[in-house]
């Protein structure tokens, strides 16, 4: 906080979900007094940085970039010993830092504002963008160095200070994020990180609010964290950037190249071990191609590797205890309709391995796919993080984008077909704000607009230059320099047509 320490009011481990025995790191926690005063310290910091010029902000940005770049490898390799992520996406995951910087360091020129014609004589309109002031972050694990970078980053290039919580099972990946961010030059107390449980950020939150030293809120996370947040934010006229959970659809058409869907289903469904909030949700598969796709998807996932995300692996551990406890109750919710056509189901042990893997020290679980979902299920309805696909099936384009806009949620979707019709009419007629065709439901693009609608999120969108709308203020100016008084819409020249002239 501020360039400095604080002392916590409890301690939090970080533990390795391949080998609980690791302790990664150890963290002391802080409480709401400490999270509302390091939203002081930042309000204090944020009037200087907005000082410095946008185009040296945006070199402070390149540096961050280049600093994640050279140290990729170690940066990847924590965030794997840390939540389990296979090295290979962790890596991706670090990229996407970089992409995220390669974007938004030219961004400092281009903090555009707009002159604007005036209906009066010797008067000129302008338009500016200012910082909000003081962003708060809160930030899940899942992507505990990828997703942070959508906030951090175009929150300090607008001329913000922010306050970072991020998800305390993620503690070392967030610090050495932090201090990359440090080494790029940040004045102290423009970037304060604060490890918190979920009750005292919340209080702390409050406090923020009410004192004014908070003026946006960022939000990843669940659906019903999200909420209380948008309620807690609502109650002081704010409106805050919310990014949610998922039941991400994929439509399997007819005429869909399986091979090709599959492939996608796969990695959508149990890359990150399905703990993505755009994982796939439920395949939503033609009654023509239904038992096809499904013997290859089961095909596939038989013969993809769960195991030590060191190595190359579809997927590794859950990322903390609570995720697995979570997880063993949404494998409850399979039902006597349900066919689990994929296999074994639970934690992976020496009793119940996969391939010989037993999973031994980690948080494993079988992957698992449910046939024979039907639309009131709670299993189609409800987010399932972790490795659990349901496949139910449809007859026409209608039902296939009703069935996929029936959860409520609204983030990432997919549909496989070599029809570009088929593809239009679903882009248009699903609710969710990122459609993909031929692709997976996972894979968000640096420099495209994300975030979802529903009860994904509010609607607010991060990533590329749409994101400047969230941590950035409009401010109309106008300059009259006729020496009196004009009054719009009053005093404003006539020119008398005549509408009744006929050729």
């Amino acid at each position: 906080m501020g360039g400095k320490d604080a002392a916590g009011s409890d301690t939090y481990t970080s533990a390795n979900p391949a080998r609980l025995d690791e302790a990664v790191a150890r963290v002391g926690l802080a409480d709401a007094g400490t999270f509302a005063a390091a939203c002081r310290t930042a309000k204090d910091a944020q009037r200087e940085w907005a000082k410095v010029p946008a185009p040296v902000r945006g070199r402070v940005i390149a540096s961050i970039g280049r600093l994640v770049e050279a140290n990729a490898e170690s940066l990847a390799a924590l965030v794997t010993e840390e939540i389990g992520k296979p090295y290979a996406e962790a890596l991706g995951e670090v990229r996407e830092i970089v992409d995220t910087c390669d974007f938004f360091l030219g961004e400092g020129r281009r903090l555009y504002g707009q002159t604007v014609p005036s209906e009066m004589p010797d008067k000129n309109l302008f338009t500016f963008r200012n910082p909000v002031g003081v962003a708060t972050v809160i930030t899940a694990g899942n992507f505990p160095v990828a997703v942070p970078s959508w906030y951090l980053v175009p929150a300090l290039l607008c001329g913000n200070a922010v306050v970072w919580k991020p998800a305390e099972y993620a503690a070392a990946s967030a610090h050495a994020m932090y201090r990359l961010f440090a080494a790029a030059g940040l004045p102290d107390g423009v970037l304060n990180v604060v490890f918190a449980d979920g009750a005292q950020t919340f209080e702390g939150l409050e406090r923020a609010l009410t004192e004014s030293t908070v003026d946006k809120i960022g939000f990843t996370g669940s659906s019903e964290v999200g909420r209380k947040i948008g309620e807690l934010a609502g109650r002081h006229l704010q409106s805050p950037c919310l990014e949610l959970g998922g039941k991400n659809p994929m439509v399997i058409m007819p005429d869909a190249d399986l091979d090709l869907a599959v492939e996608g289903a796969l990695f959508a469904g149990f890359g990150t071990a399905g703990q993505r909030c755009t994982s796939l949700g439920t395949a939503i598969v033609h009654e023509s191609v239904h038992q096809d796709f499904t013997d290859r998807f089961v095909r596939a996932l038989k013969a993809a590797r769960v195991g030590d995300p060191r190595e190359d692996v579809l997927a590794g551990p859950l990322l903390d205890r609570k995720f697995a406890d979570r997880y063993e109750e949404y494998l409850t919710w399979i039902q006597p309709h349900h066919r689990v056509v994929s296999g074994p189901t639970g934690r992976i042990t020496e009793d119940n391995p996969r391939d010989g893997f037993t999973g031994e020290g980690g948080l494993y679980y079988h992957p698992v796919v449910v046939d024979g979902v039907r639309p009131d299920d709670r299993i189609f309805l409800e987010e399932t993080f972790g490795p659990i696909v349901g496949v139910t099936t449809f007859s026409t384009m209608a039902e296939a984008v009703e069935l996929a806009n029936r959860p409520g949620y609204g983030l990432s979707s997919s549909i496989y077909t070599t029809n570009p019709k088929h593809a239009f009419a679903f882009r248009e007629g699903v609710s969710a704000g990122m459609v993909s065709i031929n692709n997976s439901t996972s894979g968000a693009e640096a420099h495209l607009p994300f975030g979802g609608n529903g009860k994904s999120g509010n609607g607010s969108r991060q990533s590329g230059m749409w994101v400047l709308d969230q941590f950035t203020r409009w401010q109309s100016m106008n300059w009259d320099h006729s020496g009196r008084l004009q009054k719009a819409q009053m005093d404003v020249a006539e020119i008398t047509p005549d509408h009744g002239f006929r050729l």
